[in-house]
């Protein structure tokens, strides 16, 4: 294996493995630096880094010339970087074809490509897993004492867990979920999502589909996409956020065409609507609420510091909320399940519904302070009320995820206390 040293295990393993038992080859997709390679590695025996600059990008030359001597090595072989020839992945594809054994080849890319010259889709041969960066567990900085699944299964009591301090939360929010950032400074942990803004925009737009963009317009949309983080908003919101804080003027089909690009460079993850779809009474609005793909990036965003957060509560609130809905995604998707928000034409809302397979669900409310613990308890009842009255489905967990809080909890209405800190899948 060419597992590196300093390798922290990664909750994404158990679908890479699971993959690579049922198909030929398994695509790793997400973002930058978020530590694909390095768990590619973690299953590899052999390698071939396409963007490898040695000897004039020897290999990405190799591989443009005749990708099927790419393939050559010891498996499960990595390629690494992928999209850069997109030829590479016809020739996984025909060489699983033709042998049709399983766990061969493991590719990643952090851009999703526009499939010129790719001739198949790959499915039923090719399987794609996307990682996402490090939850608070996954880098240490969760306990784990309290497991996604045993509240869903009901079997959690009271625990201890600690006093956790804002400027904590802040530390984390900042730093983000790169690996290889777990161990910066505080003084210095702002500095990876600032520059990995800037590379994404200065030079991976251009290389997703050789078009040159406006900056000043691309800027002034991650700007006001910061100020909208973990909000529901429209285009119509951003293009005036935009005119009136940034003094530009940017179209509708515009901001469409960036975000596309945002997504297909894995910066933006949005949370979609939750419905049950069954007999609901209310109309369910069916807008995603926004997310930079990890916290920092949206602390970046917006140019904030950790002071500057630790002096507006307020707006640390919304980041606070993308960390948390951050980590449940990922928890939830270690389990098969998926994130969702809920909001209706009646206001209602809920920050985070978590979806598994068979159809059960749970409900999600965020709050930072301890002291607004009471109100999402009964936001949280209200919702269920809410959701009996129309005949619809009832979430089988309520709970609260809290940043304050020193323990996790039962309240007497049934309602679970756990700090973000405490959780694990």
């Amino acid at each position: 294996m060419l597992k590196p040293k300093e390798y922290k295990p990664r909750l994404i393993e158990k679908h890479l493995d699971e993959y690579m038992n049922s198909f030929g080859a398994v695509c790793i997709e997400g973002p930058k630096y978020c530590g694909k390679t390095w768990t590619a590695r973690s299953r590899a025996k052999s390698a071939a880094f396409i963007g490898d600059p040695q000897n004039n990008f020897q290999m990405r030359t190799m591989a443009q010339l005749s990708p099927d001597l790419v393939l050559k090595g010891e498996v499960p072989r990595l390629i690494d970087e992928w999209q850069e020839v997109p030829p590479l992945w016809d020739a996984v594809r025909f060489d699983v074809d033709i042998d049709g054994g399983k766990g061969k080849y493991i590719l990643t890319g952090s851009t999703t490509p526009n499939h010129r010259g790719v001739m198949h889709s790959g499915t039923g041969r090719i399987s794609k897993v996307k990682m996402n960066t490090m939850s608070l567990y996954e880098t240490g900085d969760s306990s784990g004492l309290i497991s996604l699944k045993e509240l869903f299964d009901g079997d959690i009591e009271p625990k201890i867990t600690g006093d956790i301090r804002v400027e904590e939360l802040i530390y984390y929010s900042v730093r983000g979920g790169w690996p290889e950032n777990i161990s910066v400074s505080a003084d210095h942990a702002e500095n990876l999502a600032k520059e990995y803004l800037k590379t994404v925009i200065d030079d991976d737009m251009f290389k997703v589909d050789g078009v040159r963009r406006d900056i000043n317009k691309v800027w002034s949309l991650v700007h006001s996409l910061g100020r909208n983080e973990s909000t529901i908003v429209k285009n119509s919101t951003i293009i005036k956020d935009i005119a009136e804080k940034e003094g530009l003027s940017i179209d509708s089909d515009t901001v469409t065409e960036y975000i596309n690009i945002f997504s297909r460079l894995f910066i933006i993850d949005n949370q979609p609507s939750f419905s049950t779809e069954l007999r609901s009474k209310r109309r369910i609005l069916k807008s995603a609420k926004r997310h930079f793909v990890d916290p920092s990036l949206a602390v970046a965003a917006i140019g904030a510091t950790k002071e500057m957060l630790l002096n507006d509560l307020n707006t640390f609130g919304f980041i606070f909320e993308s960390l948390c809905e951050h980590d449940l995604k990922i928890y939830a998707e270690y389990y098969g399940g998926k994130l969702f928000h809920y909001r209706d034409d009646k206001a209602k809302e809920v920050d985070a519904i978590i979806e598994f397979q068979d159809g059960t669900y749970g409900a999600f409310e965020i709050k930072l302070g301890v002291n607004q613990i009471d109100k999402a308890a009964e936001e949280l009842l209200s919702f269920k009320r809410m959701m009996e009255h129309n005949g619809d489905s009832v979430p089988k967990v309520l709970c609260v995820i809290s940043g304050m809080s020193n323990m996790a909890y039962k309240r007497e209405d049934g309602v679970i206390v756990v700090p973000i800190t405490a959780l694990r899948p």
